[in-house]
């Protein structure tokens, strides 16, 4: 008898409610049905370390591409990229905005790149290697970073984000 609560017809007997009781799965479904998700998708194949670690950058270079559309973002990197020596050039070429635009779009196309070296190891290799130049530029801002042992805000663990990727 699965359900002594619910009569022939399938419906609950006078008196016995079972509203807000839905048929929950339970953990070891939950992670075999997304175990088999990730397996038809080819990604646990093998590597499921090296997938995760793709994966991770993936989601972070999409956020941090997102938060580069925005003015407030703009603002903020303002003294980061001026002071940088392998950086400043994008001011003058692109002005304020349009160097976040640049770094935005850049972030988006080598997380893109890495996304889809999933399944074509070539691309995925052009975005590692996109990634090892935003790393090495982001590092170089750190020696100019104005005020750079003095505080610790949103901007030293955005530029510390790159060092631990790095």
């Amino acid at each position: 008898m699965k359900n002594s609560h619910t009569n022939k017809a399938g419906l609950a007997p006078t008196g016995i409610s079972d509203i807000g009781k839905a048929p929950a799965l339970t953990f070891a479904e939950m992670m075999n049905f997304f175990i088999k998700v990730l397996i038809r998708f080819g990604i646990l194949k093998k590597d499921l370390d090296y997938h995760l670690v793709r994966a991770s950058m993936v989601i972070i270079y999409f956020f941090f591409g997102y938060q580069k559309w925005f003015a407030y973002e703009a603002q903020g990197l303002i003294p980061f990229i001026s002071s940088s020596p392998l950086m400043s050039w994008m001011y003058p070429v692109f002005g304020v905005q349009g160097a976040s635009w640049f770094l935005g779009v850049s972030e988006w196309l080598f997380g893109a790149l890495l996304f889809l070296g999933f399944w074509n190891k070539k691309l995925g290799i052009l975005g590692a290697a996109g990634s090892c130049v935003t790393f090495i530029m982001t590092v170089t801002i750190i020696p100019f970073m104005p005020d750079r042992f003095g505080g610790f805000g949103k901007r030293h663990l955005d530029l510390s984000k790159n060092v631990k990727l790095a």
